[in-house]
């Protein structure tokens, strides 16, 4: 909770006071040089030709003063130096500094200028005040505070789970894009930046507030020395004297020439660099800050406290005489800026100042992902209400989806009948209740079958609360589309259960069940018809899955060299227009037939390979169209047929579903895919397309599609990963979207025979387990043992983990093979926590699956 709380209140921050600390962090850099950009720009205005020895400080001041017609307040000059000298006269009144004016220490004369002097004043009130007085610096008061608050907050929110691992710490994977990169941007140089960020904090707090100032001035400082004149104050306070007569207060004319033997007293022939400050008003000392030669950093300044009348010295507070904490109170300028760690330090401060934007931008860039997530996700439903008029006279559309595709189809149905001007609801199947069949005169189901006859997971609730009970349902017309495959026996067997049960419970069917095998457009197309006749309208358009897209095969990586088991590649594929998907979606891939295929096909039926023939409409070549059918090895039937009767007389090769390994901010679509091998030795066809036929930079033919049943849950919960061989696919996307939103408890259990050879994408899954990414990984390798152990092994052991996490809300999601891991977990689950959790897990949208 805690975690959550300091990511919502680091990323509104982050979008608000980030532009300040940017703008903050730029000035910054800019004044922090300063003198060197001025220097380099005025060569002639601010460096004087030597002529022997300065004036005197008497002269100096006599020839400043009547050029500018005013009295000194403070001088700033360096000795033995080609550079000018600076002094400001008396401030009028309210103000805290008066004019100033270069001049040229040999002379006395005023000197032009210096062009950016300006500018760089300006850029000190943006950098302090916001060019905005009092009021900007409120802002830049409180943006300093939350730039703590970043550094802290950022700090826990990535702690990873083995600090000591400094690669975790400040490594970049520059081969990221999308969000996953600005993530790593954001997270990493904030990681190098850090202390900079705290040290910057720190010593500008002394500016902003006194609270502050006065609090460290207590915490580390060291006592004022007997007489000194605090920066910026008078005289301090004493016992109250009895007020002295005007005349007395009328203050004698300053001694100069004693204030200069008492600076060099107390300095000494090192002396590089004084500012003398007179006093504003009478009964006022002069003070001296002084700069050594030999000092460590350019702010290492003494102070000398003197009678300006005569020049008495009052006090002399040095530097190298203070403990390290008053040092530090001292440096506060050299820290700010790192001139205390001499060009090194002022250079990694400033790189460090002038990356601020980054991270503005960075976290609006994220911010603004997050936020066109949640539309794509609302938008997903496309115009669709979810609900429209009154409840009875509303056509209840009921869904039930596995993958996701019976879903599009009950948007769509909705649409087409809004279209026609009828109200609709839109329902999960598992949300139906007795009562809304009761309320609904009308209603259509779009309903899947997973496996062989059984309900969708979001369905098995409805199946065992609602279907097969004696309801009366004489009030309800109702028509069925169901989804299935014919390669089993139950082909649609939930879809037919439903629709036995409404019409032994009384209900009127509208039309026949339309059944589609792989969705078959024509079967679609009878479901529209039919929509149209009881709407009275004819469909606008046809219901056809997306097309495919060529998309090209730009990464090929062998995973298990050397494993006893068939080999395995990760593949990366990449297209030229903008298509996203999230992490659990899977995609249709069209194999091709290699091209030995095709060549050993056509031998001996005497047709030339570069025929022209004619496929839906386009004109291609007969080995182009043969790679895309069925080649039957009994050939038989085919001889004596010329070109285009031979393409007619094969069956299009059928797609295949893969989960994707990726997520969009990766820029790469991934796959993690086994080669097939058959009996013959030969490699199975989609597989063998895209792990060794089709070459890397070649294309493929793929589509996306949306597998709502297996994206991350809303809320923030825990989640349960379980998979094996190359079903680490959909879990490793679904791992890396919860990497970039920050989502840390997930727990991964992995299945596979070696780890020697068969730990795929260990990099991955070690850095994550490191970063804290991954709070635990646990791993059955099956034949690193004499004894085979699996991942529901794994799970049996850690069964009291398994509650707690459960207990906390976690979610479980498989992906992987049907047959063997899917059914040994489930059955470990309910031994573990009996069939009544399991099946409530199911219910609940808790125990999601994507097995195959």
């Amino acid at each position: 909770m805690l975690k959550k709380v300091l990511f919502q209140v680091h990323w509104f921050f982050g979008i608000t006071a980030g532009l300040v600390l940017a703008l903050m962090g730029i000035t910054g850099a800019l004044y922090s040089f300063e003198d060197e950009i001025l220097d380099v720009l005025n060569p002639d205005v601010l460096f004087v030709q030597p002529q022997g020895r300065h004036l005197s400080l008497a002269e100096m001041v006599s020839k400043v003063e009547a050029q500018g017609k005013d009295t000194v307040a403070m001088f700033r000059i360096d000795v033995d130096s080609d550079k000018v000298a600076q002094v400001w006269f008396k401030p009028p009144p309210g103000q805290r500094r008066g004019e100033m004016h270069n001049f040229n220490p040999y002379t006395g004369a005023f000197t032009e200028d210096a062009t950016g002097q300006d500018f760089f004043g300006f850029i000190l009130n943006l950098h302090r005040f916001l060019a905005a007085g009092e009021y900007g610096k409120q802002v830049t008061a409180a943006c300093t505070l939350i730039l703590i608050f970043f550094c802290l907050s950022g700090l826990y929110l990535r702690w990873p789970r083995k600090p000591l691992n400094w690669r975790v710490w400040l490594t970049m994977d520059w081969a990221k894009k999308g969000r996953s990169f600005n993530w790593d941007l954001h997270s990493v140089f904030g990681t190098w930046c850090l202390i900079i960020y705290l040290l910057l904090a720190i010593t500008g707090l002394m500016w902003s507030y006194d609270w502050f100032s006065n609090g460290m001035t207590k915490l580390i400082g060291d006592p004022p020395v007997a007489g000194e004149q605090r920066r910026g104050g008078g005289p301090r306070p004493g016992p109250a004297v009895k007020e002295a007569p005007k005349e007395q207060l009328t203050a004698s004319a300053p001694d100069y020439d004693a204030i200069w033997q008492t600076i060099q007293s107390a300095a000494g022939p090192d002396l590089k660099t004084y500012n003398l400050r007179m006093p504003q008003a009478p009964g006022q000392m002069a003070t001296v800050f002084y700069l050594l030669k030999s000092a460590p950093h350019p702010r290492a300044l003494n102070q000398i406290t003197l009678d300006p009348a005569d020049g008495t010295l009052k006090a002399v507070s040095r530097y190298t005489e203070k403990s390290l904490g008053a040092q530090l109170l001292i440096s506060n300028y050299a820290l700010h800026t790192g001139s205390y760690f001499g060009l090194i330090g002022r250079i990694v401060v400033t790189v460090a100042a002038l990356l601020m934007p980054l991270f503005f931008i960075t976290g609006w860039l994220l911010y603004l992902d997050r936020r066109r997530k949640k539309r794509e996700i609302r938008n997903a439903r496309g115009d669709v209400s979810a609900t429209t008029g009154e409840q009875g006279a509303a056509w209840l559309i009921g869904f039930a989806s596995q993958s996701g595709f019976a879903e599009q189809l009950a948007w769509q149905t909705a649409s087409q009948l809004q279209t026609a001007g009828v109200p609709v609801k839109v329902q999960r199947l598992g949300d139906i209740t007795e009562q809304d069949l009761h309320q609904s005169r009308n209603a259509l189901f779009v309903v899947s079958t997973f496996g062989d006859g059984e309900a969708p997971d979001s369905a098995r609730g409805f199946e065992r609360k609602v279907l097969g009970r004696p309801l009366a349902l004489d009030n309800l017309n109702y028509a069925v589309l169901g989804l299935g495959d014919r390669q089993y026996q139950q082909f649609c067997g939930f879809a037919q259960r439903l629709h036995g049960w409404l019409a032994e419970r009384g209900g009127r069917t509208l039309f026949a069940p339309v059944e589609v095998d792989s969705g078959d457009g024509e079967a679609l197309q009878h479901w529209q018809q039919q929509l149209g006749q009881l709407t009275g309208s004819t469909p606008t358009t046809v219901w056809q899955a997306p097309e495919y897209q060529n998309w090209t095969l730009v990464a090929r990586e062998w995973l298990n060299p050397g494993s006893v088991g068939s080999k395995v590649f990760l593949l990366g594929l990449a297209c030229g227009s903008a298509t996203r998907w999230e992490a659990g979606d899977l995609v249709e891939v069209l194999p091709r037939n290699p091209a030995s295929a095709v060549e050993q096909f056509l031998s001996g039926l005497g047709i030339a390979a570069d025929t022209q023939v004619t496929v839906d409409g386009l004109s291609e070549t007969l080995s182009q169209a043969l790679s895309t059918r069925q080649l039957p090895v009994n050939r038989s039937h085919l001889v004596g047929l010329h070109a285009q009767a031979l393409v007619d007389a094969l069956v299009p090769l059928a797609m295949r579903e893969y989960s994707i390994a990726s997520i969009a901010e990766d820029g790469v679509l991934q796959l993690i895919v086994r080669q097939e091998l058959h009996p013959d030795g030969s490699l199975g066809l989609c597989s063998g397309w895209l792990t060794e036929h089709v070459a890397v930079g070649g294309a493929v033919s793929v589509r996306v599609r949306r597998n709502s049943g297996f994206h991350q849950p809303a809320e923030s919960v825990p989640m349960i990963l379980i998979g094996n061989g190359t079903g680490l696919a959909g879990l490793r996307s679904l791992l890396k979207a919860r990497v970039v939103s920050g989502e840390q408890r997930n727990w991964l259990l992995f299945g596979e025979r070696n780890r020697a050879h068969d730990f795929h994408c260990a990099n991955d899954l070690n850095g994550w387990l490191a970063s804290g990414n991954l709070a635990r990984l646990d791993l059955a390798f099956s034949r690193d043992q004499a004894e085979k152990i699996y991942v529901q092994d794994r799970l049996r052991e850690a069964a009291d983990e398994l509650r707690r996490w459960l207990n906390e809300g976690a979610v479980i999601y498989i992906c992987g093979s049907l047959e063997g891991m899917a059914a040994g977990v489930d059955e470990t689950l309910n031994a573990l926590l009996g069939e009544d959790a399991v099946r409530k897990l199911i219910e609940q949208g808790r125990y999601r699956r994507d097995v195959y």
